[in-house]
């Protein structure tokens, strides 16, 4: 559809969530709400889009990075009508406004280009976005005539016995032609119990004007459910966590247990991963086909290849090889490239470091700043010193080095291919290849001294 806008509703102050964080900035899956509802305009195919903003106005504006929205101020909020009669100068004159809320996180662009194109196909001059749900108390009611037609919209405390029984609601998503709500809202009072100006009341101004309204039912009700409390968060949240993970096993992917997996929507997995309970996936997260992943792993932002085993383990802003195990009880920070069939074992931290093909790293070890070649041995215990108080230096070790348990290596210091450290070395020294360093106080043994103290 053709020159078509969007505004979207975001000045609401949200009491009911009591915080001091904007509504529209509460989070889900580390997401602010109003992302979700900007990446589902922009996903149907709106490329210009005002927000209308209220409470704590610039941090809602601060929070979008995107370009190419526009915003308007609603000094006072007086209603969803006072809201888009703030941005009149947005709405063509010739041309589609699409009306969205900033509290919808789960709207999809799919229902919106449905929407869009029913309001074309119809040639309404409004489309209202309907959906049917169990209990319809608090929203506006469709009510239509005996062919199905569109009769009008009544809110549920002004709905007669007979209407108030009928289970089609308004979303509170509409398509205008914009002519024709310009016009609506010059018209638009407030005479109410609230002193505010409803948007909805401009549908019976351009119906009785002789403008076509009409409303499309929507496949799934969950998509509209607005958050104003920290219980509607939790909901939405497991509706979009249901969404995410039904995705991913209809795209061959094991969850076993479904209830207990986060998986952010950024995320992707390939075929034959098994995703065991108690998983945490966050951020841009690649895992590859064939993987393992928990139980109880939490992750973001890594790229694993295929045949990772990640186990009981922390991972961030990383990249892991193909077939490398990691944990249980490891702990990746940032800035690491782990190659292929490496072993990261239990209570190991690895950070903003390189680890070469086929290097075992088995257990109980500290890995930071370290470039470490193939094909070496970490014994227990070692640890590469990086920090000296004020500055932190790199370690470099070589292919097949071999270093033994609780060894320190106290960078910068490089140890050389092929060479050895002896167990409880301090190594302050370059070691050269194939070289034996031993860094360790002489054994004294003093036979009979226990018997003589």
């Amino acid at each position: 559809m053709k020159n078509i806008k969007a505004i979207i509703l975001a000045a609401g102050e949200g009491k009911r969530m009591k915080s001091q964080k904007p509504k529209v900035l509460h989070e889900i899956f580390n997401k602010p709400m109003i992302e979700y509802v900007l990446e589902a305009a922009e996903g149907s195919g709106i490329q210009e889009i005002c927000m209308v903003v209220g409470h704590q106005a610039e941090e809602v504006k601060k929070a979008i990075t995107k370009a190419d929205v526009s915003f308007v101020l609603q000094k006072e909020q007086l209603g969803t009508g006072h809201a888009v009669m703030q941005a009149q100068h947005f709405i063509p004159a010739e041309g589609e406004v699409l009306i969205l809320c900033g509290d919808t996180p789960l709207v999809t662009a799919e229902t919106l280009q449905k929407f869009l194109q029913f309001h074309q196909d119809e040639n309404n001059d409004v489309s209202i976005l309907s959906a049917w749900v169990d209990n319809p108390a608090g929203y506006g009611h469709i009510i239509r005539d005996k062919e199905g037609s569109f009769l009008k919209n009544i809110e549920h405390k002004d709905a007669n016995a007979e209407e108030k029984l009928v289970c089609e609601i308004n979303t509170g998503i509409y398509c205008f032609q914009g002519k024709k709500l310009k016009e609506a809202l010059t018209r638009l009072t407030n005479h109410n119990q609230q002193g505010e100006y409803y948007l909805p009341d401009t549908l019976e101004i351009i119906r009785k004007d002789g403008g076509k309204v009409n409303a499309m039912i929507a496949e799934d009700a969950h998509e509209f459910l607005g958050v104003n409390s920290r219980v509607q968060l939790a909901e939405a949240t497991d509706v979009m966590k249901k969404r995410i993970n039904l995705k991913w096993m209809e795209e061959g992917v094991t969850l076993v247990d479904p209830q207990n997996t986060y998986i952010g929507p950024e995320v992707s997995i390939g075929q034959d991963t098994v995703v065991l309970p108690g998983c945490v996936l966050e951020g841009k997260t690649v895992i590859g086909e064939g993987c393992i992943i928990g139980p109880n792993s939490r992750m973001t932002n890594m790229i694993l290849s295929n045949g990772v085993k990640f186990q009981a383990s922390t991972g961030m802003d990383s990249t892991i090889g193909e077939e490398t195990t990691v944990g249980p009880y490891a702990y990746i920070r940032p800035n690491c490239v782990i190659g292929a069939h490496v072993k990261v074992g239990d209570f190991v931290e690895v950070k903003n470091s390189v680890i070469g093909n086929g290097t075992k790293i088995s257990h109980l070890t500290y890995i930071g700043d370290t470039d470490a070649g193939e094909n070496i041995n970490f014994g227990c215990g070692t640890v590469t010193v990086n920090y000296d108080g004020k500055k932190k230096f790199r370690t470099t070790i070589e292919d097949g080095a071999f270093i033994g348990c609780n060894a320190n290596l106290v960078a910068p210091v490089t140890v050389k291919k092929g060479s050895y450290i002896a167990a409880g070395s301090t190594v302050t020294k370059d070691v050269p290849e194939d070289a034996l360093a031993v860094a360790r106080s002489r054994q004294q043994n003093i036979e009979g001294w226990t018997k003589k103290h």
